[in-house]
């Protein structure tokens, strides 16, 4: 499983995130999906094939959400790059919880099955988005389709980002400040769950600086201090790099070395990695 299936897989299986997900993406911000509501399901969904043997199949986030006497399956996918095949393999999955369904004997009720793709590429998705727009030739043979409900974080407007309630609003605006190469300053509102949003922004910002902060768990943290958290750290860090380099330099009397690093920026990383500081 990749790094950042994890990460996702961290702050989205918590029932207020996922909740919200579901509701300002697909109830465009009408709170329908209460998370007391919502249910965790088995995220693997088995099926036979290739004369009985077993085969498993992995969903990034599966829950069960009961809505009055109803049950609907929920899920969740994850794509950090446009996959034109996503249209077969979100059938491929919701398939497959069907087919549990129809092997599970003890239960005569059968519940609908929906699936939704987050897709937090800085490129618009312009791959299919329906089983016709895949596969053409479904069209002449027998008219049916299966439409990819796939939404572009990064391309999310203004107001839909103001419909989040859960810290996904932070992931959400973060994905939209970079793509815009627009500096993301966070806001005042306190972070419910610290450990995953830094999970999260260590692997898509690419920036280890957030794994390394220990915050208290009994901390109330807002997104802009903590940005402002990462800065000071990181200062701090730049300057310990920075005595480190400049001793041994000093221990192997490299004084134009010790000049340059002053007034390039390029050359002193560059000693940084061969000296191993970082």
């Amino acid at each position: 499983m990749g790094q950042k299936d994890m990460a996702e897989k961290l702050l989205e299986d918590y029932p207020d995130v996922f909740a919200d997900i579901i509701n300002v993406l697909v109830f465009q911000g009408e709170r329908r999906v209460r998370e007391e509501d919502l249910y965790q399901t088995n995220v693997r969904s088995q099926y036979k094939a290739d004369g009985q043997k077993l085969h498993e199949q992995e969903r990034d986030n599966f829950k069960v959400w009961i809505n009055g006497s109803h049950k609907i399956l929920l899920g969740i996918e994850n794509q950090t790059k446009i996959d034109r095949d996503m249209p077969l393999r979100v059938i491929s999955y919701d398939g497959a919880a069907y087919r549990e369904q129809i092997l599970n004997k003890k239960e005569s009720e059968r519940s609908q099955v929906m699936t939704v793709v987050l897709y937090f590429g800085e490129e618009p998705w312009k791959q299919p988005r329906s089983l016709k727009e895949r596969i053409p030739q479904i069209g002449k043979l027998q008219g049916n389709d299966y439409k990819l409900h796939v939404f572009e974080i990064a391309f999310l407007t203004e107001e839909q980002i103001s419909m989040f309630q859960s810290d996904f609003g932070i992931v959400a605006e973060f994905f939209v400040k970079q793509r815009k190469k627009e500096e993301y300053h966070g806001n005042q509102k306190p972070i419910r769950h610290v450990d995953a949003v830094l999970k999260f922004m260590s692997v898509f910002a690419k920036d280890e600086r957030f794994l390394k902060l220990r915050i208290p768990k009994e901390d109330q943290i807002m997104s802009s201090k903590l940005l402002d958290r990462i800065e000071e750290e990181g200062k701090e860090i730049g300057k310990e790099q920075t005595f480190q380099l400049v001793e041994i330099l000093m221990k192997e009397n490299k004084m134009e070395e010790m000049k340059r690093i002053q007034v390039d920026a390029e050359y002193y990383d560059k000693l940084l990695k061969e000296y191993h500081i970082i």
